[in-house]
């Protein structure tokens, strides 16, 4: 017991007595798409808070304002712009705001469609496929080049527990959220040469306007996650502290067991 207390005292982190350094990313620019409520905003949160320039964005320019103003109200450094995430103007417009770039979480997401997959339209599927996954990848070919000018970045992909167990009446949302995981491991070994470490985070139930209600029996934790919970897990993540982890998916979602 004695060796134990020792080894506590000489390593404060093993005795839970360190915390990530609220400065841990000073210096930083964050991109954050969909980024004025929800895990968006709470991800902008948690960087700004860790002393990340942050950028938030949505398609209105109300909810940006609102966004804008909480988040200096929270004396972080923020600025905002509209974005649709599938129109590559307003894609060019958001990383041309910037200056220069280090993270970019992308969270953008639709899902127009609940039913059978079956009953799904050709529309329904390019609209899902072209944000959730393809306009990721774009808004990542935009940022890379402004990462390596800086020596280096940080690219997160929000996916989902549907990834894994998917939602009912969901099927090419879960669709969509399992490419993330396939474009993470992709884009992490071809951009590593230029410092730029590439992960996901795979939320499960959050208390956010698109989650419902839903039983928690089968979430250890017995009950649904707060937003902050992931934008916790997103700045670790684009830290020091997680400088030898990319190609990840990490799951946050309170002990609820599924795996591809």
């Amino acid at each position: 017991m004695r060796s134990v207390l020792g080894f506590l005292r000489i390593n404060p982190v093993a005795g839970g007595q360190r915390s990530m350094s609220q400065s841990s990313l000073a210096g930083k620019v964050a991109i954050v798409t969909a980024s004025t409520d929800g895990i968006g905003l709470a991800t902008a949160r948690a960087l700004g808070r860790r002393g990340a320039r942050v950028v938030v964005s949505s398609r209105r320019q109300a909810n940006v304002d609102k966004a804008v103003e909480l988040l200096r109200s929270q004396s972080i450094q923020v600025t905002g712009t509209t974005c649709n995430v599938g129109n590559g103007e307003d894609r060019e417009k958001l990383v041309q705001t910037c200056g220069g770039i280090d993270i970019l979480v992308s969270n953008a997401a639709v899902n127009p469609f609940f039913g059978s997959i079956m009953d799904t339209t050709e529309e329904v599927w390019d609209k899902i496929l072209g944000v959730n996954v393809k306009s990721a990848f774009l808004m990542t070919k935009l940022v890379v080049p402004h990462m390596e000018k800086r020596g280096g970045g940080n690219v997160i992909f929000v996916s989902s527990v549907g990834a894994y167990q998917p939602f009912p009446g969901l099927g090419p949302y879960n669709v969509s959220k399992t490419a993330l995981l396939g474009l993470t491991q992709n884009l992490a070994p071809e951009l590593a040469h230029s410092n730029i470490r590439v992960n996901c985070v795979a939320p499960g139930v959050i208390k956010t306007r698109f989650s419902a209600a839903r039983v928690t029996r089968r979430i250890s934790l017995r009950r649904i996650g707060e937003p902050e919970e992931i934008g916790g897990v997103i700045a670790f993540l684009c830290s020091d502290e997680a400088s030898y982890i990319t190609g990840e998916t990490i799951m946050v979602t309170g002990g609820l067991n599924c795996r591809l």
